[in-house]
């Protein structure tokens, strides 16, 4: 059964349901490939191995007994330790909540296990999902499967890092930035932020609520919209989610888009490195070969994406942080004597440097004396970009750009705030004006580090993004590459 991790999430199933492989193999594969890669890599904050493996055989006697089970029969996902599972541990990678068991499940749990998946166990990040690398957990130390002394990217790097060394086939990330594209990139695998709106928040722990999305990692197209057409539902308990259908996205997938337009903003684009340059535009070149109209699109208001973002989702961050202060949620510090000490050393011990750093610059630009100028005025630049992206999908079905300026960086590489802020250049527009985007492999540097191809739709155009994706994929084929050091 040593193979099973290569199969796709798809597949798995496929087999489990013809009854060539039962749940339990499947599980225990898995948990095999945890247990012996795992202590090098970092990827999962906690596995669930008796959960899992209880679950499995539930499963097997269901299948046994002629019962019809669910799109995610059989198949292992972890998920990013920010989205609830009723009776774990959510620590959001921070010391605050390492007491703090979710009293209830998620929306997207509810849905996953409704649909018969198995939820494996939860996975590290950037402390409360701030950050590019996952450097800023303050649990511990995950690294790139495709090169040890890289990061896998964030906050979602726990996730993608999972499913690149094939921990488990299929993983759940949020993207507030790129959180799940970027970790997407740097691992070689897929990532897919939907429509802001499509997948309920309710579960999520908040950093910015305007711009949190909960979305797949997979190591094909097919996985993720498969992932899609599960956790892709209406939630009356999240006002911000879509009262709409579910779309059956795999048979969407698997209708060839034609004649497709996809727009590059060569502008925006300018200082692209001369490698990732030349990995893009052969990305460009497959799809032309495949029918796609590359044409230049206008998007120069993006160079402003960096300070509307550090604007608006630290000011979200401040507000939504401010529960966390010691009695109502997190770990209260031992050495308080009075409430405002409560108030004071727990925050003070609880968050991490970089969580401060965000939760002041949004407590900054929301005081009385700056609103006007810093947070009233990003919002107005963000209501530009809308109209911008409006206009630009006029012209063009997608937008076509890299995911990221560089490959995965080296660990301690990056000591300037503002540098690592940088790393989500080409990701942040998206998550300010609530696109859909996917991150897909598109071919690998001189150094063997992946590099990702961002495609972008308009609002609601989840599936065109997807079946141009799964077209891309098709051709190129590097997401069925595996890193050599878990094979």
């Amino acid at each position: 059964m040593s193979e099973i991790y290569n199969l796709s999430a798809i597949e798995i199933r496929d087999r489990f349901l013809k009854g060539s492989i039962s749940a339990v193999s499947i599980v225990e594969t898995f948990l095999k490939r945890i247990e012996k890669y795992d202590s090098k890599i970092g990827a999962f904050l906690k596995v669930f191995p008796e959960r899992a493996l209880s679950q499995a055989k539930k499963l097997d006697e269901r299948l046994k007994g002629g019962e019809k089970l669910g799109k995610l029969a059989g198949i292992p996902i972890a998920f990013k330790d920010n989205i609830h599972v009723k009776g774990e541990i959510s620590t959001c990678a921070s010391k605050f909540l390492t007491n703090y068991k979710a009293p209830f499940d998620a929306t997207v749990t509810e849905l996953i296990e409704a649909e018969d998946a198995i939820i494996i166990g939860k996975t590290n990040m950037d402390e409360f999902a701030m950050g590019s690398s996952t450097e800023n957990s303050a649990l511990q130390k995950t690294c790139n499967p495709w090169d040890l002394s890289c990061t896998p990217g964030g906050s979602s790097g726990g996730s993608a890092a999972a499913v690149a060394a094939r921990l488990c086939p299929l993983a759940l990330g949020s993207d507030t930035g790129g959180s799940v594209r970027l970790p997407a990139s740097f691992c070689g695998i897929v990532g897919f932020k939907p429509t802001y709106g499509r997948v309920s928040r309710f579960g999520l722990v908040a950093y910015g609520s305007s711009l949190d999305q909960i979305g797949p990692l997979a190591t094909t197209t097919a996985d993720a919209a498969l992932l899609m057409e599960v956790i892709g539902k209406h939630c009356p308990r999240d006002s911000t989610s879509f009262d709409e259908p579910q779309e059956a996205y795999l048979d969407k997938i698997n209708n060839r888009p034609e004649g497709l337009t996809i727009g590059v903003p060569w502008q925006f684009l300018e200082e692209l490195a001369p490698e990732p340059k030349q990995i893009f535009n052969q990305a460009l070149e497959t799809l032309r070969t495949l029918g796609a109209k590359i044409v230049d699109v206008d998007l120069h208001i993006l160079k402003h994406s960096i300070a509307v973002y550090y604007i608006l989702a630290t000011a979200e961050a401040s507000t939504n942080l401010a529960r966390f202060d010691g009695i109502r949620y997190g770990v209260r510090s031992s050495k308080a004597k009075t409430l405002d000490e409560v108030y004071r050393y727990s925050k003070e011990e609880g968050f991490g440097p970089e969580v401060k750093r965000r939760i002041l610059l949004g407590t900054y630009v929301l005081s009385a004396g700056y609103k006007d100028a810093y947070y009233k005025k990003a919002q107005k630049v963000r209501s530009l970009m809308i109209k911008s992206y409006e206009k630009t999908f006029t012209q063009c079905d997608l937008v076509a750009t890299p995911v990221s300026p560089f490959t995965a960086f080296e660990i301690g590489a990056i000591k300037d705030p503002l540098q690592m802020y940088l790393e989500d250049i080409y990701t942040i527009g998206i998550n300010l004006a609530g696109l859909p985007a996917i991150s897909v492999p598109e071919g690998f540097a001189k150094d063997g580090k992946p590099l990702g191809l961002q495609l972008i739709g308009p609002q609601k155009g989840d599936a065109l993004v997807l079946a141009a994706a799964h077209l891309y994929e098709k051709q190129s084929k590097y997401n069925l590459a595996i890193p050599t050091f878990v094979k």
